[in-house]
């Protein structure tokens, strides 16, 4: 574990593998902190011979935390986070894997600071400033589950729990059963390790500054897009609409997956992981 700082704040990051292998930063979702990145996914990519990093973002694990609704960023200042991780660490470039708002970030990282970023993966996320038909997004089951948000009482810790359960029980997929106890398992880890576990929901309530309409089509550095079948979140448009507005782009369809990183999809990840950064070496 090593804490970075940059910009004015702190961020928690973990690190697997060697220095001197080619880096791949794991960049999570909103409201997600590094622990959405299964130890045996960044233990098997070092295995791949990378220099595997996660970390927490603003607002959640052990990085910089302010109290609910007092979040005052913008989702370009969490992509300069990403920059600040690379410098702490002395990388000049590093392929950046992001999960949903991770892959955003990614996108704009790879806009704004194209020589810092040797390839992205972009796991069930969507296509920054989508200039297109509408796209789907989160399902109605989700949207009554987040409605019920405002009433959480986060001194009640069971209660917290079971919420945050039903969402990661809401994001699964049917390429397999879903496994309450694990989850549960990496919920309380979650809650344990966060200062303030409610003001993971800033993420909820900050946008971008920028007008990027269109700009993932610039994108020009290689690109693997994995996105689950199932995903209830961001459906599986969102990744085929990426895919094909950014030029030679790679394409993985999950079969049965969700908004999710299930146990059992993870060696075929790895193996796609692997593959991609392979071919840039």
């Amino acid at each position: 574990m090593e804490t970075v700082q940059t910009r004015g704040i702190e961020l928690a990051t973990q690190c697997f593998g060697s220095h001197s292998d080619p880096a791949i930063l794991l960049i999570m979702g909103a409201t997600a902190s590094m622990l959405g990145w299964p130890d045996e996914l960044c233990t098997a990519l070092a295995k791949q011979g990378l220099f595997v990093i996660r970390f927490d973002h603003r607002d959640t694990g052990r990085s910089t935390t302010v109290p609910p609704g007092e979040a005052e960023y913008s989702v370009e200042d969490m992509a300069e986070d990403v920059i600040g991780i690379m410098d702490a660490y002395s990388l000049q470039q590093a392929t950046l894997m992001g999960m949903s708002l991770g892959g955003f970030i990614a996108q704009i990282v790879a806009l704004t600071h194209p020589q810092r970023v040797q390839s992205i993966i972009l796991v069930s996320s969507e296509p920054l400033g989508w200039d297109g038909v509408e796209l789907p997004h989160i399902s109605q089951e989700f949207l009554g589950h987040f409605g019920d948000l405002p009433k959480l009482d986060w001194s009640n810790h069971n209660a917290v729990v079971k919420f945050l359960l039903t969402s990661d029980r809401l994001s699964s997929g049917t390429s397999q059963p879903f496994d309450e106890a694990s989850a549960q398992t990496r919920i309380e880890e979650v809650i344990a390790r966060a200062d303030n576990p409610a003001s993971m929901f800033n993420h909820a309530t900050i946008s971008t500054r920028e007008n990027w309409t269109g700009r993932f089509r610039e994108i020009a550095c290689p690109t693997l897009v994995i996105h689950g079948e199932d995903d209830p979140i961001l459906p599986a448009t969102n990744g085929r609409a990426i895919a094909a507005g950014i030029k030679g782009a790679d394409l993985v369809i999950l079969h049965g997956v969700g908004h999710e990183l299930p146990s059992a999809t993870l060696p075929e990840i790895v193996e796609r992981v692997a593959t991609h950064t392979r071919r840039l070496r």
